[in-house]
């Protein structure tokens, strides 16, 4: 008894050896060589005509299915960085923490990762737990279980037209269960924005957070105060223009996770006209980016911002200060706000502050102020940044329809349309330029011009 007892025991303590992945044909999971581009099919193709293992991995293999046409197309491989540069000569290695290689096949850039070890205890580390470097290479099962969801662990061949499912990744998909592979607590600790993607991934594709996933993320919010600003705003943007956004904001505010990544955000969601104006902007993003339309950050986040520009400006204004000057001072304030968690860049700051300065020129429509205006070379911007305010109750409809009259109307309309300038304005200015030659002649004895 006792020997079979030390037998049970040490045989539960062996390491046991790994299962395989499940490797599913074509008839599984639907896709099909033609589905990934012809610059993946290319490196993949070269890699292993090479002797190497290649793959397309994780959110393309995902997307493609649940029926979504991927933006992009990532590889990954058994070759090291260093391999894969010598095999293609449009490409280089990047990066630090985490080294890839880009390698350029036409048009397209296609990010090439090797296969990551397993975490150890020699793995660098903030005091947080959060992962600094990462560039040991290890096999493809623990690449797969180095992957943040089961959903994202899978690898489609595109030789062989099959998918490499090493945690159960399609059946979770087809159960619309958002699963985090390995203790969620440890895998938030290694890297916070895996608590964003969540949310963004189970909007995307209308799933349901696990519990185990989901129960810890309202306490470990506080990890995002030591992520890299730059990488929070990538993951930012890639959450507001994920055809989803209304809803990712809704489920950010439920799991606690939308304070501090923009600042005051809860705030704005607070008022209500800021909630209104917010979400009418992200339904409209919403729309855009569901039609295939262009979107702008700069305009997303001008809209997100706006209201504490506004409540700003309009303290300025209460202290006495210039209405433009101050409008100025709140948006240069708003925006260094901003800068102290989320890298919003130069470029987008400048389109973001175009809209803002817009806004006041709107509310004149007389003299050659309105012409002026249409030719600005961000005036559409700046109107449908009108429109949304008009919308959330900011500003009169009638403004807004005027605007819209005003653009589509000919010439001769235009003039019609224009308001007449105010008589007591005009009066003073005469008086101004009346007296001006008199101060002049006391001034200097000039007569005054006939």
């Amino acid at each position: 008894m006792i020997r079979k007892l030390l037998r049970r025991v040490f045989s539960a303590a062996r390491p046991q050896p790994k299962a395989g992945p499940a490797v599913l044909a074509r008839a599984r999971h639907g896709i099909a060589r033609e589905h990934i581009s012809s610059g993946a099919r290319r490196t993949c193709e070269t890699l292993q005509q090479a002797g190497f293992r290649a793959f397309v991995v994780g959110g393309a293999v995902r997307d493609l299915i649940a029926g979504i046409t991927p933006k992009d197309f990532d590889i990954a491989t058994d070759a090291t960085p260093e391999q894969v540069r010598a095999l293609f000569r449009r490409s280089r290695v990047i990066g630090r923490r985490f080294q890839i290689v880009h390698v350029m096949q036409g048009g397209e850039t296609l990010e090439v990762s090797t296969f990551r070890a397993a975490h150890d205890a020699d793995t660098q580390k903030d005091e947080h737990g959060r992962v600094l470097r990462d560039n040991v290479w290890g096999s493809q099962a623990d690449d797969a279980a180095r992957r943040d969801f089961t959903i994202n662990a899978l690898f489609y061949d595109p030789v062989a037209e099959t998918v490499l499912d090493y945690h159960h990744g399609v059946a979770d998909l087809q159960q619309k269960t958002l699963r985090i592979i390995g203790d969620p607590r440890s895998r938030y600790r290694e890297d916070p924005v895996r608590m964003l993607r969540a949310i963004r991934l189970a909007a995307k594709l209308g799933l349901n957070i696990d519990p185990e996933a989901r129960l810890p993320i309202r306490d470990m919010a506080p990890l995002m105060e030591n992520v890299p600003a730059a990488r929070v705003f990538d993951e930012m943007l890639k959450l507001l223009f994920s055809g989803h956004a209304a809803e990712c904001v809704a489920r950010l505010r439920e799991e606690g996770l939308h304070h501090g990544l923009l600042p005051l955000l809860d705030v704005i969601l607070e008022q209500p006209l800021g909630e209104r104006f917010v979400m009418l902007a992200l339904a409209s993003t919403d729309q855009r980016v569901r039609a295939g339309k262009t979107t702008s950050p700069g305009f997303l986040f001008a809209t997100l911002l706006w209201n504490e520009v506004l409540a700003n400006w309009q303290a300025r204004m209460e202290r006495g200060e210039l209405r433009i000057p101050a409008l100025m001072e709140a948006m240069d304030e708003v925006l260094d706000q901003q800068s102290e968690k989320l890298a919003i860049t130069r470029r987008i700051s400048g389109d973001i502050k175009d809209i803002w300065a817009l806004q006041p020129r709107f509310e004149k429509r007389s003299g050659k102020l309105p012409i002026r205006l249409l030719a600005q070379p961000r005036f559409r911007a700046g109107y449908d940044f009108l429109l949304l305010r008009a919308d959330s109750g900011e500003l009169p409809q009638e403004l807004a329809h005027w605007w819209r009259d005003f653009q589509e109307a000919d010439e001769a309309t235009r003039e019609t349309m224009l308001v007449p300038e105010v008589r007591g304005k005009k009066r003073r200015r005469s008086r101004a330029k009346a007296a001006q030659p008199e101060a002049t002649a006391d001034a200097g004895g000039a007569e005054p011009a006939a």
